[in-house]
């Protein structure tokens, strides 16, 4: 017997919203990039890691979901980049700055953080002109 349960997507929405609002908790929630192996899921502490952006969300991150995605509100740049390395993951932390809500992969393409280039260098800007989350519905 398969077991391949699905949700309505009232059912994704909902889910897809619950998980954005955790980063408006306690303010403005943030998106920083970091270099080195990603821990193995955002329940697990960085370990040597190396912070090279912290780009400030909006105060509300995320507009309401459709059809299972909820897409980001304006991200403010990173106008000085924090250190010079390779991007490999990212986490979007809550308003209170130590909540881990998500963490994904960085890359050129085909990752779950797509940049022009992953190579970042102490004092650069940092942008993301667009950032969605996605909840799967089956």
């Amino acid at each position: 017997m398969a077991n391949t349960p699905s949700i309505t997507t009232a059912a994704r929405n909902a889910a897809a919203d619950a998980v954005v609002d955790l980063v408006d908790v306690g303010g403005a929630g943030s998106l920083r990039i970091y270099s080195g192996t990603a821990p193995a899921d955002a329940n697990a502490a960085l370990s040597g890691n190396t912070l090279l952006a912290n780009l400030a969300m909006n105060a509300t991150a995320f507009g309401s979901a459709s059809s299972g995605v909820a897409t980001a509100n304006a991200i403010t740049a990173d106008s000085s980049a924090d250190a010079t390395g390779t991007a490999t993951f990212f986490r979007v932390l809550a308003g209170n700055g130590t909540t881990v809500v998500m963490q994904g992969e960085v890359g050129t393409s085909g990752a779950d953080l797509n940049l022009n280039s992953v190579a970042i260098s102490s004092g650069a800007a940092v942008s993301v002109s667009s950032f969605t989350y996605t909840q799967a519905g089956s």
